[in-house]
């Protein structure tokens, strides 16, 4: 079954409900998003000539053209290519001739951006800007039917960030997405018809991909005015809307909160945050719970099995009357009902509660594997399983703490330290903003651990190494402390640590 048939059947169905707003502004109903979006099919399908599995690439903000360009790209048979738009077109360059997508959807900023870097898209693609009136041309030509798929044909091809190398790209089948759909019911939440699901996070990764569970209640997607993420924004938009619902990566939720913390804002129009990756530190939530009340749901997933390895749901954030609800709160959840999921030892065989190893996945939600790269394919789809390259731990009552990624193990002197361990502590520190550890080689220890801290001025390398002191292991500390005013992120708000080795590295040199 196509994906796009959600919109198809809710169209029918329910053809005056509200489907796209742009800010609180009513941009389409149910019905006429159908039609966009048949449209959008018979300008790719006819006009341009695409065949069924062609790929298309959308390089844009968010924006109300996007909801369209998705849906109609599914709806005319053909595979999403979703593209930040933060990206630098050399990056673009690269994911297009990997796909070689037949068309790229951008805007005319950005299409400017990418002819001035005279690169060879422009060769292999038709570059269209959905704000050029060449779009709109196309839009006016006859709608075209939802073409069926197959439940393997692939419908979603996300290109990993590439943090430790070329980016690669996940394949997702219609099954798989509606795998995602199904699992957002079963473990986050629920959807009714007066829901917003607000694109406050880009739209070309996790925020994207759970437009579908929200089309199928027939609820409505807003894209907010400023076209991203801004408190004030979401507070209003909130204020007006009611029933609020979005995405949000850790470093929005705390600038959410931070604002509403200082300006003293009505909370009460948000409904659900969900929030994942990147890791969201303990005192962090409970800051956002006390600040907007019960509105939280932690997922953790990556591009491989998108936002659906485990779940830490409202009721288990809310339940503070439970022995372990620190433990649980600084937890990732329990796996979703969808998949199973196994902390495993190198050899791949389960490993006790308590111990930590390497989490691995099964289950519908998984990819069909790394588009025309068998051998990356290979190392990660074993058996079945996706080898996530994260290590954790589960504990007795089947939550799963995750410490690090497997790469971003310390081994100092022999012994195994997990930088998010010294993370938590760090941040316990009420001056202390942002932290980041990492390792890096010593001759003496093999590896030693560094700090990189953002902090106000009056945090001093004593408090925190007593702090350290106080909760961790002696060997744990950090030997070497760097005060800096922001971490480096990728275009997703996830810690560069491979930038922060390098700086090191760079220093030493």
């Amino acid at each position: 079954m196509n994906i796009a048939t959600l919109l198809s059947r809710v169209a029918r169905v329910h053809p005056t409900r509200p489907a796209v707003r742009l800010g609180a502004h009513l941009h389409l109903d149910h019905a006429a998003l159908a039609q966009r979006s048949a449209r959008v099919a018979g300008a790719l399908r006819a006009a341009l000539h695409l065949a069924a599995g062609d790929r298309v690439a959308l390089w844009m903000p968010n924006r109300v053209d996007y909801v369209e360009a998705m849906l109609g790209t599914w709806w005319a048979g053909l595979v999403v290519v979703p593209i930040n738009a933060k990206l630098h077109p050399k990056e673009l360059d690269f994911i297009v001739g990997d796909t070689e997508a037949s068309v790229l959807l951008t805007t005319r900023a950005l299409a400017a951006a990418l002819a001035d870097q005279a690169l060879p898209t422009h060769r292999t693609c038709r570059v269209l800007a959905v704000d050029d009136p060449e779009w709109a041309t196309l839009l006016a030509g006859e709608p075209w039917p939802l073409v069926e798929r197959a439940p393997g044909d692939l419908a979603w091809l996300f290109y990993t960030s590439g943090t430790t190398g070329r980016p690669k790209g996940v394949m997702q089948t219609h099954a798989n997405l509606q795998a995602t759909t199904a699992g957002y019911f079963t473990d986050v939440d629920r959807v009714d018809a007066d829901d917003h699901v607000v694109y406050a996070a880009p739209m070309s990764h996790g925020a994207g991909a759970y437009l579908p569970a929200f089309l199928s209640r027939g609820a409505t997607h807003v894209v907010p005015a400023s076209g991203g993420f801004d408190p004030a924004e979401l507070v209003e938009l909130s204020r007006q809307l009611g029933r609020l619902c979005l995405f949000a990566a850790p470093t929005m939720v705390r600038r959410l909160v931070d604002h509403i913390v200082e300006t003293g804002a009505d909370a009460s129009g948000f409904r659900t945050i969900v929030y994942g990756g990147g890791p969201m530190y303990a005192p962090d939530i409970a800051r956002a719970r006390a600040a907007m009340g019960p509105r939280f749901v932690q997922i953790y997933g990556q591009g491989e099995s998108p936002m659906t390895i485990t779940v830490l749901s409202r009721e288990h954030l809310e339940d503070t009357a439970h022995p372990r609800h620190a433990v649980r709160s600084a937890s990732v959840g329990v796996a979703h009902s969808l998949v199973d999921v196994r902390v495993v030892g190198p050899d791949g065989a389960p490993l006790p509660d308590g111990e930590t190893g390497e989490v691995i996945v099964r289950g519908p939600t998984v990819m069909a594997g790394y588009w025309r790269n068998p051998e990356a394919t290979a190392n990660t789809l074993r058996d079945g399983w996706l080898w996530t390259g994260d290590l954790g731990a589960f504990d007795a009552d089947g939550f799963l703490a995750l410490k690090d990624r497997s790469k971003d193990l310390i081994i100092s002197g022999g012994s195994n330290i997990y930088p998010r361990e010294v993370e938590e502590v760090l941040l316990l520190h009420p001056d202390v903003r942002e932290v980041a550890v990492v390792g890096v080689p010593d001759s003496e220890w093999g590896e030693i651990v560094v700090a990189f801290v953002v902090a106000g001025p009056q945090v001093t390398v004593a408090a925190l190494e007593a702090l350290c002191l106080d909760h961790i292991a002696r060997f744990k500390r950090p030997k070497q402390w760097r005060f800096v005013d922001a971490l480096p992120k990728n275009h997703y708000g996830k810690v560069l640590k491979t930038a922060l080795r390098m700086q090191l590295q760079a220093s030493a040199g």
